[in-house]
């Protein structure tokens, strides 16, 4: 079998603040095989931008990455890296793109100067010939007229331009992997549309990996092979992308797919699910999710569920695979009972 490109084990980030210690990614495992895109989907707050920021080291205080987390990248671990190793890893092995390009960029500098400061500061390549890698960038990414744009400076851009720009600087070095949190979100759909297929066509010619995170399905369905789903800290599925949507195991997993909005659908509201997603302060006992799952039993409000064996490559944090009969009397999910009564 070919070594994973990355391999992450039992990886827990935790806060420590003044009002308690906030588990926000509390023991994922997974890998990334070499050529591979996988999507990260679920929730705002069930921890993905903390697990891709985990990654590449760059969680700050009061956040630390506990004892006992593994994340070794092309069999180098990472967290036995001092900061100067793990700085030649960052955008020269793995780089990140992420959703906000405005917050991302320098506004005082112009973005060809930013994309030819990456080859600079990881190579003893000269100013012209990082200026002209720059402007070949731009072009590789779509945009027209680079040597002109090369001197424009991020406000004089639209978003889908700034966008570009942004994962022309993550793959100025030629990363192996191309981490991507949100990379559409600030976007309107046409744009949103034109960066899916760019990445995807980066991809296919550079033979990177791609872990993307997202809280958009539709984005997962078209761009990546293999899908995992977090809710509250942890993964609660994961599998094949086609497997996942025809045959949706975990209850939230069901809930994110009931409130995608369908072409040719009478609904005249999308389904949601019901409730928020827990503080990470204070993660309930038993599944995470039971108090907004429509199958939950008692053995779900008092034992953590594992990771269960649904099929090949499929996996799913829900009694229900033990249990199945279960899924035949659904029930009021309590985070909907306790909304009515307010």
């Amino acid at each position: 079998m070919t070594e994973p490109l990355l391999s992450v084990q039992d990886l827990r980030t935790y806060f420590r603040t003044s009002a308690g210690v906030a588990r926000a990614v509390d023991g994922v495992s997974f890998e990334i095989a070499p050529n591979e895109s996988v999507g990260v989907v679920g929730e705002s707050g069930c921890g993905k931008s903390v697990t891709s920021l985990s990654l590449l080291r760059l969680i700050q205080r009061p956040g630390s990455i506990e004892p006992g987390s593994k994340i070794a990248f092309e069999g180098t671990d990472l967290l036995a890296l001092d900061d100067e190793a793990m700085r030649k890893i960052r955008g020269n092995r793995i780089a990140m793109i992420f959703q906000e390009p405005m917050t991302a960029l320098n506004p005082v500098f112009t973005v060809g100067a930013q994309l030819a400061e990456v080859p600079r500061v990881h190579s003893s390549i000269g100013k012209r010939d990082a200026w002209a890698r720059a402007v070949e960038m731009l072009g590789t990414v779509g945009i027209p007229d680079p040597a002109e744009r090369a001197k424009s400076y991020p406000h004089q851009l639209s978003g889908g331009m700034r966008q570009r720009v942004m994962i022309g600087m993550a793959l100025m070095l030629s990363p192996s992997l191309l981490i991507a949190d949100e990379p559409t979100t600030a976007l309107d759909v046409t744009i949103q549309a034109q960066i899916l297929e760019l990445l995807a066509d980066l991809r296919a010619r550079t033979a990177m990996s791609v872990l993307l995170i997202t809280h958009d399905l539709g984005v997962v369905a078209e761009s990546t092979s293999r899908v995992i789903v977090m809710y509250a800290g942890e993964i609660v599925e994961q599998a094949d992308v086609r497997e996942l949507f025809a045959k949706p195991h975990h209850p939230y997993t069901e809930g994110l797919m009931a409130a995608m909005p369908r072409a040719g659908t009478k609904r005249e509201r999308l389904t949601v699910i019901p409730g928020a997603v827990p503080s990470p302060y204070d993660w309930p006992a038993g599944c995470r999710f039971h108090a907004r799952c429509p199958y939950a039993w008692e053995r779900c409000e008092r034992e953590h569920p594992p990771l269960y064996q649904i099929g090949a490559g499929h996996v799913s944090r829900c009694h229900l695979a033990v249990e199945p009969e279960r899924r035949n009397t659904p029930h009021v999910p309590l985070a909907a009972q306790i909304g009515a009564r307010a």
